[in-house]
C-alpha cells in the first residue's frame, strides 16, 4: 500500500516544485508570490484532509469490524460536506481576493502576481478539496493504486501544462494557476470514477446522512489533519510575513527550501500513509501487535532515508538553491535555511509516524497534540521571537528547533500508547 502512495506524494511534490521552478524563471517576485499563495493552498489541503481522514479512518475501522453499511454511509456523507465547504471557500475567496492576498503576506511588489495566481486556485478549490477527500477514502479502503492513478494523472498533466501556459501562451504566473486548476479537475474526475471500481465503495447519495454523529466522527478523526495542515498554513503565512522584513529575496529563498523539504518528506509521508490503513484496520480488528510492528518498520526505513538525504543535501546545498533562482541574495538565505533544516531530518520520521498512528487509532486528543507540535506549538512562537533577536539567522533556525521540540513531545506519547496496546494484548 505504501509504494503507490509514495509515488503519489512524490509526483504531487514535483508538480508543486514545478510551479516554483517555472515561475522562478520570470522574476523574484513571482517566486515569492507562489510561496505566499502556498499558505492558502495549505488551507485547502487542510479541508481536504479533514474530510478525507475524518471519513477514511472511520471507514477503515468499520471495515476491520466488518460493518460495510456504516462505512458506506460515512464515505458519501463526508464527500458531500467536503464539496459544500469547498464552494463556500471559492465564493468567499473571490469576493475578498485582494485583502486575502495582503493578509497572506504580499508586499506591494508581489501583490499583482499573487492575485493573478490566486484566482484560478480559488476556482479550483472544489476540485482540490474533493480530490484529496476521495484520495484518502480510496487509500484507506486499501486500494492505494487506484488513489495513485487519480493523483498522479493530474500532477503529470500540471507539469506538462506549466511551461506551455507560462511561456508558450505567454500567460505568466496566471498560466501556472490555470495549469493547476485544470490538473486538479482531471484528478477529481478520475478519482470520482475510481470510487466504483476495484471493490471500492461507490458514492451512492441515498446513503447520505445528516445525523450529528457522523459530523462528530468526521471531526474526531479529521481534526488532527486539520490541526496539522491549518497550523502549517498559519506558520507559512507568518514565515512569509517575517521573511518579508528582510526583503523579497528572503521570501523567495525560504519558499525554495520549503518546497524542497516537502519533496523529501513526501517519501516519508507516503510510507506513513501506506501504514495508516493497516493501522486502522488492525486496530479495529484488535490486532494490536501488528499496529506496533508496522510502526517500527516504517520508522526504521523513514529514519534511514532522511539521514541519507541530510548528508547528500548538505554537500549540494548551494546547487539545489541555484537550480531555482540564480540570485546571490536568494542563494544566501536558502543555503543557510536548508543546512539547518537538513540537520533535523533524522528525527523527522518518528515524529511524523507517531502523529499518524494516533490519528489512525482515533486517539483524537493525542493526535491533535502531536499534530500541533511541530508547526504550531513550537515553530510559531520561535518565529515570533528568534528573528527579532537574531535577524536572518534566527529566521533560518526556527524550523529545526521546532522539529527537535516536537520529537521530544512525541516520544513519551508514543511510549505510553504502545504500553496500553501491549497491555490489551496480554489481557486478551
Amino acid at each position: 500500500m505504501a509504494l503507490p502512495t509514495i509515488i503519489s506524494m512524490m509526483v504531487t511534490s514535483l508538480y508543486n516544485i514545478a510551479d516554483t521552478f517555472f515561475v522562478s524563471k520570470i522574476n523574484t517576485q513571482t517566486t515569492a508570490a507562489v510561496g505566499i499563495i502556498f499558505s492558502f493552498m495549505a488551507i485547502l489541503q487542510a479541508m481536504g484532509f479533514l474530510f478525507g481522514y475524518g471519513t477514511g479512518n472511520y471507514v477503515a475501522i468499520k471495515l476491520g469490524a466488518n460493518d460495510r453499511k456504516e462505512a458506506e454511509k460515512m464515505a458519501v456523507t463526508g464527500y458531500f460536506y467536503a464539496l459544500c465547504v469547498a464552494v463556500f471557500l471559492t465564493v468567499t475567496g473571490i469576493i475578498f481576493i485582494n485583502p486575502l492576498c495582503r493578509i497572506l503576506g504580499c508586499t506591494p511588489t508581489i501583490l499583482p502576481y499573487a492575485e493573478a495566481y490566486m484566482l484560478p486556485i480559488l476556482l479550483g478549490a472544489p476540485f482540490i478539496i474533493g480530490a484529496l477527500t476521495l484520495n484518502v477514502q480510496i487509500r484507506q479502503q486499501g486500494n492505494a493504486a487506484y488513489a495513485m492513478t487519480g493523483i498522479v494523472s493530474g500532477a503529470v498533466l500540471n507539469i506538462i501544462l506549466d511551461p506551455l501556459f507560462i511561456f508558450t501562451f505567454n500567460l505568466g504566473i496566471r498560466g501556472a494557476g490555470f495549469a493547476t486548476l485544470i490538473s486538479q479537475a482531471v484528478s477529481f474526475s478520475i478519482l470520482t470514477f475510481m470510487t466504483s471500481k476495484g471493490g471500492n465503495m461507490p458514492l451512492k447519495f441515498r446513503n447520505l446522512s445528516f445525523e450529528g454523529r457522523y459530523i462528530k466522527a468526521i471531526f474526531r478523526g479529521g481534526t488532527p489533519s486539520l490541526t496539522r495542515q491549518g497550523l502549517g498554513s498559519i506558520a507559512t503565512l507568518l514565515l512569509n510575513l517575517t521573511a518579508g522584513m528582510f526583503g523579497d529575496a528572503a521570501i523567495a529563498g525560504m519558499t525554495v527550501v520549503t518546497r524542497m523539504t516537502f519533496l523529501v518528506y513526501s517519501v516519508v509521508i507516503g510510507l506513513g500513509q501506506g501504514y495508516q490503513p493497516l493501522c486502522s484496520f488492525c486496530y479495529g480488528a484488535a490486532l494490536y501487535q501488528r499496529v506496533i510492528k508496522g510502526f517500527w518498520f516504517c520508522t526504521a526505513i523513514g529514519t534511514l532515508f532522511l539521514s541519507c538525504i541530510a548528508i547528500i543535501g548538505s554537500v549540494y546545498a548551494d546547487e539545489i538553491i541555484r537550480a531555482f533562482r540564480d540570485d546571490p541574495d536568494v542563494i544566501k538565505v536558502g543555503h543557510q535555511a536548508l543546512l539547518w533544516q537538513l540537520a533535523a531530518y533524522p528525527i523527522g520520521a518518528i515524529t511524523m509516524y507517531s502523529n499518524m498512528a494516533m490519528q489512525s487509532m482515533n486517539l483524537a486528543l493525542r493526535a491533535n497534540i502531536l499534530a500541533a507540535a511541530r508547526r504550531g506549538l513550537f515553530f510559531i512562537p520561535f518565529l515570533m521571537v528568534l528573528p527579532r533577536l537574531y535577524g536572518l539567522d534566527g529566521l533560518t533556525i526556527c524550523q529545526p528547533l521546532a522539529d527537535l521540540c516536537a520529537f521530544l513531545v512525541s516520544v513519551p506519547v508514543l511510549v505510553y500508547t504502545f504500553r496500553q496496546l501491549r497491555y490489551k494484548v496480554t489481557t486478551a
